[in-house]
């Protein structure tokens, strides 16, 4: 009878491998091939699970928000006047400067009248060379209507000499009008204020030519003054024409005034993208003046927001959004939201939340949809 061990495979093996290898080896490589085996038929393991992200959280709450704007601007003159010489010619005199303070009928500037002098001469000259002609044809139509009179003369000649007359009568009132408009002519070669004011700009100087309708200075004109701001176009659309502007000077808080919305511009400045609004100043202060910088401050209607730190805006195709933390499972979405106003540290917004919700205010900036996160301790859960 065989031995039992005779059918192993430890022996099958061993008979089948160099005799230096001992039985000890051929059992460890057996066990080896086995367990190689086993692991090729099982499935992969599944990967290791993340860890949730740490991130900090609030709780959303909604409250009355009443937003305060305030921008920068500028005092200016309700009107402003921009004056031109309505002839050309060479500048001779300039009589003002930019700060100079004028009154209306004031002369600002002279240019060359030789041309405007000379075309008067002509005119004076052609005025008596008519009133001449007038006298002789009334002369002659008085002898003609004597003869008719008495019966020397025909009813024609004394047609003729009437027509004569009130022909030259006619030139002698188109000479007398050239006259008027030489003279008128010749006073544009002075330059007067229209209106008492501040200049605040001039564009001419002795020995330039100037040109008609050409800007010589501009005359802040005295009396109503205007503050002046460009604005963010998000602003306008709000409905703000109705809000009354407190005015602060700059260079002393105390000095104060209010304004209302005059202007607003229908276009947006290409450099800057803002609009540019006028704003009537109500009784401004004396220390208000010209080129002032003033401070204007709003205060918008109070809607329902939700004050949040800025941190919590991330995009979503380049729309504010932030991340929403289930209460349940703890993973995160990411919502759209309509954002009511920006401030320096915080964002109120005013739409896709609803109270009591719980959004991430730091550390999503590497977050993905339906992550796991773990809110930091202290934060409200």
């Amino acid at each position: 009878m065989m031995r039992p061990d005779f059918y192993s495979p430890e022996c099958a093996v061993e008979r089948q491998l160099p005799q230096r290898i001992t039985r000890h080896t051929c059992k460890m490589m057996i066990m080896v091939f086995g367990l190689a085996l086993l692991a090729g038929c099982q499935p992969e393991k599944a990967a290791e699970q993340k860890p949730p992200a740490p991130v900090n959280a609030a709780k959303v709450e909604f409250t009355d928000y009443s937003q305060s704007v305030s921008v920068s601007g500028e005092i200016r003159a309700k009107i402003d006047s921009n004056l031109s010489f309505r002839v050309s010619g060479k500048v001779t005199q300039r009589l003002v400067d930019v700060g100079d303070h004028v009154a209306a009928g004031d002369v600002l500037a002279r240019i060359d009248p030789t041309q405007q002098q000379a075309d008067v001469a002509a005119s004076e000259a052609a005025v008596r060379s008519a009133e001449a002609q007038v006298r002789q044809a009334t002369s002659a139509f008085d002898r003609q209507k004597t003869l008719l009179a008495q019966g020397f003369t025909t009813r024609s000649a004394y047609d003729g000499a009437e027509e004569a007359q009130r022909t030259a009568q006619g030139s002698l009132d188109a000479a007398k009008a050239q006259l008027d408009t030489s003279r008128e002519t010749l006073s544009y070669t002075e330059l007067k204020a229209d209106a008492s004011g501040v200049v605040t700009a001039r564009n001419i100087e002795v020995g330039q030519v100037t040109q008609i309708a050409s800007t010589a200075f501009t005359v802040a004109v005295d009396g109503p003054r205007d503050a002046i701001f460009n604005v963010y176009e998000g602003l306008v659309t709000r409905n703000i024409g109705n809000h009354q502007i407190q005015i602060v000077l700059l260079d002393d808080p105390s000095i104060t005034a209010v304004g209302t919305i005059r202007e607003v511009s229908p276009t947006v400045d290409d450099a800057s993208g803002t609009v540019r609004v006028k704003v009537a100043v109500q009784n401004p202060p004396p220390e208000m003046t010209l080129g002032s910088v003033v401070i204007g401050t709003v205060k918008l209607a109070a809607v329902k927001a939700a004050v949040l730190p800025s941190s919590v805006l991330t995009s979503d195709n380049g729309k504010p959004a932030v991340w929403v933390v289930d209460p349940q499972t703890k993973a995160v979405s990411l919502r759209d939201v309509t954002v009511t106003a920006y401030e320096s540290l915080n964002v109120a917004i005013g739409g896709g939340l609803q109270a009591g919700e719980q959004v991430v205010t730091s550390g999503g900036t590497r977050l993905r949809s339906t992550e796991i996160v773990a809110v930091k301790d202290g934060d409200p859960s």
